[in-house]
């Protein structure tokens, strides 16, 4: 089995149907999975959403196992783990006719939701005991994890007629209300780090703003680029440096807050009037998508190389284009989705009906 591959144990296959094949990889061939060697990366194709199907990729581990969401045929909306040789799929929480995995840790323990009938509930699950409830704060009804570290540590947030709070699942249980920023009505925590920091967004009087909380200091606020309205923290990374996206009426930037430092903002393509970091490394590459003069493109930035087009790192020509970047982990493989060359960039606006393709970029 290849680095990152797992067979499930025989309690595994009690909560996950084994290797089963399911639209999100409609047109992959698990055995031998289409690979091209790189200018910079080996790309392996995991595979092709077909039109009007809602699939969801997100997270992504240092073993190369990435996690989200898909409709099965007959089945609902499933959760999955896949690699370039195998696909698992995730039942979710019993009863659940809609689940999704939003991230995987470095032993394989995936985080998601559920939804059960009568509300969203938040779920961690091993191969070996399946999913749990993780649980809501006091006189909530929902929640949903986002994110979880190496130790097990959760976060996402809790859900309930008093609005929607950030929070933090312990390893060996509990519930942490992380709160929000003054004046705000609702947060949500979106990444946490192996030491515990944590990252997200929070409502404030004057718009939503990213936010990082540690158990010393508390929640908060990462700022804005000058002149802007709004923020938010999508990633951290082990050494405290956090990224995402600073915003005004001209649209979004990404940006990098360093652990004690202040925001930086890292641009956008030429020709580009929007972009938004998504992932970083602990060597701190950074990941995401950014408008160009021709269409939105996947990004990769270093602090020696800056903001680069990732389409420009892979062979040319393609049958395809990435449009975006979603994770990186610690061994420099990318996350990234993609669409067909063939289709008219004008109509790449993230709209449901258009055949997505997935990608993992190997160094």
């Amino acid at each position: 089995m290849p680095r990152g591959a797992h067979r499930p144990s025989a309690a595994g296959y009690r909560h996950a149907a084994a290797r089963a094949t399911f639209p999100f990889l409609l047109f992959l061939v698990l055995a031998a999975p289409t690979v091209a060697i790189a200018a910079t990366y080996v790309v392996v194709d995991l595979g092709t959403t077909p039109p009007g199907i809602s699939a969801v990729v997100r997270g992504l581990n240092d073993s190369g196992e990435a996690v989200g969401g898909s409709i099965t045929f007959g089945m609902g909306h499933r959760g999955f783990v896949v690699t370039p040789t195998s696909l698992e799929m995730i039942d979710g929480l019993a009863g659940s006719d809609y689940t999704i995995a939003f991230g995987i840790n470095r032993l394989s323990q995936i985080v998601g939701s559920s939804n059960t009938g009568t509300s969203v509930r938040a779920f961690r699950w091993t191969r070996q005991q399946g999913a749990e409830d993780l649980g809501t704060l006091g006189g909530d009804n929902s929640a949903v994890a986002f994110a979880i570290n190496s130790p097990g540590q959760v976060v996402g947030y809790s859900s309930g007629p008093q609005g929607t709070r950030a929070v933090l699942w312990g390893v060996g249980g509990g519930i942490t209300n992380l709160g929000t920023l003054p004046g705000g009505r609702g947060s949500r925590a979106l990444a946490i780090s192996d030491s515990g920091r944590v990252v997200g967004v929070s409502g404030t009087q004057s718009g939503d703003r990213g936010f990082r909380w540690t158990t010393a200091a508390g929640l908060q606020d990462l700022g804005t680029l000058p002149g802007d309205t709004e923020s938010e923290a999508v990633s951290i990374n082990n050494t405290g440096d956090a990224v995402g996206s600073s915003t005004n009426s001209s649209g979004a930037r990404a940006v990098v807050w360093p652990a004690g430092g202040t925001i930086q903002s890292l641009g956008t393509l030429p020709g580009g009037s929007h972009s938004r970091a998504r992932g970083i490394n602990d060597v701190g590459m950074i990941v995401g998508s950014s408008g160009s003069t021709v269409g939105t493109r996947a990004f990769l930035w270093t602090p020696s190389g800056g903001l680069r087009d990732l389409n420009n790192l892979i062979p040319q020509p393609s049958t395809f284009v990435l449009v975006g970047a979603l994770a990186i982990n610690n061994s420099g493989t990318i996350l990234a989705i993609g669409r067909d060359a063939t289709l008219d960039p004008h109509d790449e606006h993230e709209a449901h009906e258009l055949p997505i393709r997935v990608f993992l970029l190997v160094p």
